[in-house]
């Protein structure tokens, strides 16, 4: 498995680079032989990979096996000086931060859980860990729009400043301040579209303090410099100059991100080299209010800037919530109070409530008005005797709360399914109630819905169904697709049903560690899952499904699978017996199931396999590292040549049938290494193998015959 190495910039770099091929920074090759995947520290954390490097350490993710292999964030600070008395203040700082970020208790900021200090190929190091939030960087997602010639519009922005004002707000009242705000620094949450705020500068403001005093030659004569951090044109001139932080600091970085996010450009190519004044406007133009509250935000005079993230958000009024995915293609979020909670719709913007106005200013009670009122109330009293008291209340006096008529768009009938025919109602019903049953989000399975709904009917472009006749038909083909789709995924267990809608990249990172610890490849179990999933769904097969709603259920199949690797239900090993030369097995697949074999084996060891099976049986034969796939879901039965690497090869059998089949695979292999049978303390003992994006497929010195 390939290691990739990084330089203190967090360029990722091949591993046997000595300088990084992006900036040339020397790379120390002793330090690129660091932690891997695969070890655990502590006793507790398992690590998944890594995810970065800064000027103080690494990032990895990693699995806590205390938490139920839940995955967490380990920022790592590596003290250069391996001295105790380095190492004891290192650790005093450090656990002064760790309090601070204790403290912070809010659903937009990573959790913080604990400090813990681990020794690792005799060097001492420091971790902080995290809870891990599964999402992008507004930097890559900037990245992403660029690169298709779009940028971020001021609407996404707005919500942007809106959703993350209180978690300043939050984090200032608690006297802390983040001190490195940036497109790097903020995250798009992927399970509910919310901006995240990750990696509090307080942690670098440690490792920095602990290098300015505690890393010079003389280190009680050195007067330590003052401790600058930052990023240039994010961070205001004072802080980049003092160190100096105040609540305002963060919100100029705030406005500094949301200008790079709508431009497209860097701080250096909008800020004035002579005033410091940012050059904006040459750029873009954006709506007096917002480029009026962005100026004074990166006002270079603090006392002249927004004092309190509160004061901003007064001058904001907030825009319709919904505005174009920072993600595309992401998949269509529906409220939960949605009445169209089984139609096709597509999200709209509601508008924001009118504030109440007084209707009795202060030069209203004039004589007559008065004589008037008078005889209102007094003909009022009269036919409230009459019982109709409120219609002329409503009609005459307008100081008086107006009840809100039944057709308003902003009360929904107490019953959604009202309004439809009783035919439909109970239809809709039963999909409801089906639903509940199997354990899926309702907000998934709408969107799952609307996507194959509009998948089989492109001319309707994504168009919102209404609550009218005229789309009644509509109506019934969306419950129609609806339906098809539970009972596909009936097919799921329990469990990968309840999880659809929150799978992403850490559960792949986590899947290929469980099964390279059996010595089988992610490639193979993406076979067994592709099977199943293609399977139920043919259509998708050419598709970019991944990041689709479908490709949650691509996600929940491949789950199922994994468990049944696990469970040596869908994975064998080949051991062959003494002064053996041949090995078979048999058995039988079920609809569209598959089974992985491995056998370890030698380079230059002659082998020949074959399968006897059905010709909807496909199987496919990968070495040990992947580099080599001799047979990819084929339909050949027979395979022979002289392997090119040592290792556990795998044969990975599958079927595309809708009915139970039997097999039988036979392999034959010039003196083969007996192999103890499989216990559950069964370590890899070659490279894990890399997922199949890494994987290349020629096939020298082995040769295939039909």
């Amino acid at each position: 498995m390939t290691i990739n190495v990084y330089c203190s910039k967090g360029h990722e770099n091949p591993s046997a680079s000595r300088f990084c091929l992006h900036c040339g920074e020397k790379l120390d090759a002793a330090i690129n032989q660091g932690i891997q995947p695969g070890q655990t520290l502590g006793d507790r954390y398992l690590i998944v990979r890594q995810l970065g490097q800064g000027g103080f350490g690494r990032t990895y993710l990693a699995e806590d096996i205390n938490r139920f292999r839940e995955l967490c964030v380990l920022k790592e600070f590596s003290p250069q000086v391996q001295t105790a008395y380095v190492l004891k203040k290192a650790e005093e700082l450090f656990q002064r931060e760790a309090t601070v970020l204790y403290q912070l208790q809010h659903p937009q900021i990573p959790r913080f859980r604990e400090l813990f200090r681990s020794n690792f190929n005799g060097k001492e190091y420091l971790f902080l860990v995290q809870d891990y939030v599964e999402g992008q960087t507004y930097s890559s997602l900037l990245d992403q729009r660029l690169q298709k010639g779009l940028r971020f519009t001021e609407l996404e922005v707005t919500e942007l400043l809106l959703q993350i004002l209180p978690v300043l707000g939050y984090i200032h009242s608690l006297n802390v301040i983040h001190r490195d705000i940036s497109p790097d620094n903020l995250m798009l949450r992927r399970i509910d579209q919310l901006p995240v705020l990750i990696d509090f500068g307080g942690v670098k403001q440690v490792a920095a303090v602990v290098v300015s005093q505690y890393y010079q030659p003389n280190t009680g004569a050195v007067t330590p410099p003052a401790t600058l951090l930052g990023k240039f044109g994010y961070a205001p001139p004072e802080q980049m100059q003092t160190g100096l932080v105040e609540p305002h600091s963060d919100l100029y970085a705030l406005a500094a991100t949301a200008l790079v996010l709508l431009t497209g450009k860097q701080p250096s190519e909008l800020i004035d080299d002579n005033t410091l004044a940012w050059k904006w406007r040459r750029e873009i133009s954006l709506s007096p209010t917002l480029g009026i509250v962005l100026d004074k935000m990166l006002s270079p005079i603090p006392q002249q800037r927004y004092q309190s993230a509160q004061q901003v958000l007064q001058v904001l009024n907030p825009p319709p919530s919904y505005y174009p995915p920072t993600q595309p293609p992401a998949p269509i979020r529906i409220p939960k109070s949605s009445t169209a909670a089984t139609l096709a719709v597509s999200p709209t913007s509601p508008t924001s409530p009118t504030p109440p106005t007084s209707h009795t200013p202060h030069t209203w009670w004039t004589p007559d008005k008065i004589i008037l009122v008078f005889l209102l109330l007094t003909t009022s009293a009269v036919i409230a005797v009459w019982g109709a008291n409120s219609l002329l209340l409503s009609r005459f006096d307008d100081t008086k709360p107006q009840p809100t008529p039944t057709f308003s768009p902003t009360k929904q009938p107490l019953d959604p399914l009202a309004q439809y025919s009783p035919a439909e109602r109970s239809r809709k019903q039963r999909l409801r109630d089906r639903r509940q049953r199997l354990g899926i989000d309702e907000n998934f399975y709408v969107s799952l819905v609307n996507q194959i709904f509009w998948e089989n009917n492109p001319s309707l472009q994504r168009r919102s169904l209404t609550n009218e006749p005229t789309d009644e038909q509509l109506r019934a083909q969306w419950d129609k697709t609806a339906d098809q789709l539970l009972q596909k995924l009936t097919l799921l267990s329990s469990e990968s049903r309840q999880k659809l809608g929150t799978y992403g990249g850490s559960d792949r990172d986590r899947w290929k560690v469980e099964v390279n610890n059996l010595n089988v490849s992610s490639r193979a179990l993406y076979d067994l899952g592709d099977a199943a999933f293609f399977q139920q769904f043919p259509e998708q097969e050419s598709k970019n499904y991944i990041d689709q709603p479908i490709g949650q259920v691509w996600h929940a199949f491949v789950a199922d699978k994994l468990n049944a690797i696990i469970a040596r239900s869908a994975f064998q090993k080949i051991n062959f017996d003494p002064n053996a030369t041949s090995k078979t097995v048999s058995g039988n697949l079920q609809s569209s199931a598959g089974k992985v074999f491995i056998a370890d084996l030698r380079q230059d060891q002659l082998m020949e396999v074959n399968l006897a099976a059905n010709s909807q049986i496909v199987w496919s034969i990968y070495s040990p590292t992947g580099k080599y796939v001799f047979l990819e879901d084929s339909k050949k039965r027979s395979w022979s040549g002289k392997l090119p690497e040592s290792g556990f090869y795998e044969f990975v059998i599958v079927s595309r049938s809708s009915q139970p089949l039997s097999y039988q695979l036979t392999l034959t292999v010039e003196n083969p290494t007996p192999i103890p049978s499989p216990t559950p303390s069964d370590t890899p003992t070659s490279e894990p193998t890399p997922t199949p994006s890494d994987i290349v497929t020629p096939t020298p010195e082995a040769t295939s015959t039909p």
